[in-house]
């Protein structure tokens, strides 16, 4: 991060804040387009080269504790889910930002000095064992 005022860096802290909620709907995961033989020797998805059945789409994330969840899409939600999708990069990154730039502002932040002082009457004290 380059060396910026702290307004300068609060006011770049209030920007990303904006954005962040201007964010509009969003979601973790993926989609996975996928096809799939049925099993019939006699149908289409059975000769070579044939890419299956399909496709058919499938929404899945990682569930914090309980591992990978899905959903299957029908076609009139593929598009919405990956724009929610792509919206959550967004938002991924735009948070990101801005605690490198809250860990800026800490930075750049002078110290309270009154919280700073050693509390009285320490100043002196080695802070060693006790003697027995």
């Amino acid at each position: 991060m380059t060396d910026s005022s702290l307004e300068d860096l609060e006011a770049q802290r209030a920007r990303l804040y904006e954005q962040l909620a201007d964010t509009e709907d969003f979601r973790r995961g993926s989609v996975s387009e996928n096809y799939r033989r049925c099993g019939k020797p006699s149908c289409h998805c059975a000769q070579p080269g044939d890419r299956g059945h399909g496709p058919r789409y499938l929404w899945t994330r990682t569930v914090a504790g309980r591992g990978s969840r899905g959903r299957q899409l029908s076609r009139g939600e593929v598009a919405k889910v990956r724009r929610e999708l792509a919206n959550y990069q967004r938002f991924a990154q735009v948070s990101e930002r801005i605690v490198e730039v809250n860990e800026a502002i800490c930075e750049a932040r002078p110290p309270d000095t009154a919280a700073a002082a050693p509390p009285a009457g320490t100043e002196d004290e080695k802070g060693g064992s006790a003697t027995s």
